[in-house]
């Protein structure tokens, strides 16, 4: 069946014309119709003009011309924009706008005969972990429909996930790829800072955002990423180096590999099953020659308390722009100031509007310096440790997320708690690092994640030795109810 295969499965079949670009997208669709009322993972499903995107690229595999991704489809995380579809953050503040223009990894993308499917729901602006501050709907995670895929990307890892859609594209500011992949039981892939352009992103942390592939597989993510990466002229953070290449992905070996296993991620707040899962699957690859020493980083202790001032410092500073006068509904009010105050009051929830406070605090007169300035000294010596530690190993190992998929509502009274989910995921922004996830195995039927970090600009050795990994642990698995 269509939808069991991954995104070069399919590629091969469409190249072979064995299946036609309309056949896989109205499956797709099909999908959606008949599962996404139980996930919610879409905010919007694009059927017409999806259809109209395959028939364009099935006219292009019919001349024998297109590539890798011709007729797949994809969803993206809605904070990214897309020409004359719905772009909404989703938050109650940008319903109905509409962006007159393409991101630049959508250009991309459609400019190799991709399928635009649809926008998938997040937390709101990005902010959180459990896809749980949503203004529109809830999103489940497929392997138990009672508990969160995890966020903020839990939209596209829910979509993947269930087969609802081969591959999706997500973004990661503390984790909000890897650690619903994690949740999810499939892989989540951060970019170097830079290496992915964040032209058509709707901005929450400038200095910590990365756009990423969410997939089946190592393969699958290497192949969007080869996609969406390289040098964009129209992004001053965009690095001038070229895509990210999959020549040599598959030719990788873990004999001799070595992997430092920082304590500090694996510390008391760590489930026993996680880590029960996580140190078999250290087993494993310890059999396939890899080399696994722990280390310590003892800035990582602070990762999640600078953080959670540099994040929302430039939170406060790129929501601004959202005033009820250029985009979105607007609120009444007396005068300019009080029809701006009525809009967000109305228009951001809970989440956004404490994240806004905070980071206004952390910046303002008499505090920048207590805080803003320290947690960026903070930054400097996390990032001057993990080079430390990358000029003796090749990567970074520890488990993705401390605990599995916890059901919805569980966490809605402790913003603490679901804030330290993001503990092993910070690093890689804070220091701008390549980072990915793989299935590591399941604790009581829920699935563990298992993250590598790179130093910046070794994407394509991470892909590669996260592909070889992944094939000595054998784990991609779909759902049982959506396999």
């Amino acid at each position: 069946m269509i939808h069991t295969l991954t995104l070069a499965e399919l590629s091969a079949k469409l190249a072979a014309r064995e299946v036609s670009a309309v056949e896989v997208t109205q499956a797709y669709l099909d999908r959606i119709s008949a599962h996404d009322g139980e996930v919610g993972a879409f905010l919007t499903v694009a059927s017409e003009s999806a259809l109209q995107d395959a028939s364009r690229a099935q006219e292009r595999l019919d001349r024998g011309e297109g590539g890798a991704l011709t007729g797949i489809p994809i969803a993206f995380k809605d904070n990214i924009s897309t020409d004359g579809i719905e772009t909404t953050c989703a938050s109650k503040i940008l319903k109905g706008y509409i962006p007159p223009y393409d991101a630049t990894v959508v250009e991309r993308l459609k400019a190799q005969d991709a399928v635009v499917i649809g926008k998938t729901n997040l937390d709101e602006f990005a902010m959180g972990a459990s896809t749980e501050t949503s203004a529109y709907q809830l999103t489940r995670n497929p392997w138990d429909l009672t508990r969160t895929p995890g966020g903020s990307s839990g939209g596209s890892t829910a979509a993947v996930t269930a087969r609802l859609v081969p591959v999706a594209i997500g973004s990661d500011t503390g984790g909000s790829i890897r650690q619903p992949a994690s949740l999810c039981g499939i892989v989540g892939f951060k970019p170097t800072y830079g290496r992915c352009s964040r032209y058509g992103l709707v901005a929450f942390g400038s200095s910590l955002d990365q756009i990423g592939p969410l997939a089946q597989t190592v393969e699958d993510a290497a192949i969007l990423s080869e996609a969406i990466t390289g040098h964009d002229f129209r992004d001053s953070t965009s690095l001038p180096h070229p895509a990210i290449s999959t020549s040599e992905l598959k030719n990788g070996s873990l004999k001799g590999l070595r992997l430092a296993l920082p304590k500090e991620m694996l510390g008391e707040g760590t489930q026993p099953g996680v880590r029960a899962v996580f140190e078999s699957a250290l087993e494993n690859l310890r059999r396939e020659g890899v080399i696994i020493d722990e280390v310590s980083i003892p800035s990582i202790a602070l990762g999640v308390t600078t953080y959670y001032i540099i994040a929302p410092a430039e939170a406060s500073s790129n929501l601004g722009r959202f005033d009820g006068v250029r985009f979105g509904p607007r609120s009444e009010g007396k005068g300019h100031i009080g029809v701006v105050e009525r809009t967000r009051a109305d228009g951001f929830g809970h989440e956004v509007k404490s994240r806004i406070m905070i980071g206004t605090y952390a910046l303002s007169a008499g505090y920048y310096d207590a805080y803003y300035v320290r947690a960026q000294q903070v930054r400097a010596l996390m990032v001057q440790e993990f080079n430390r530690v990358y000029q003796g190993y090749d990567f970074v190992v520890s488990p993705t997320s401390p605990v599995t998929a916890f059901r919805l509502g569980d966490l809605d009274g402790d913003p603490l708690a679901m804030k330290l989910l993001d503990f092993c995921t910070i690093p890689a922004n804070m220091g701008g690092m390549p980072g990915i996830s793989i299935n590591a195995g399941f604790s009581e039927g829920l699935p563990v994640g298992l993250q590598l970090l790179g130093a910046p600009l070794r994407d394509e050795a991470l892909l590669q030795s996260a592909f070889a990994a992944e094939k000595a642990l054998g784990l991609a698995t779909a759902p049982p109810n959506f396999a």
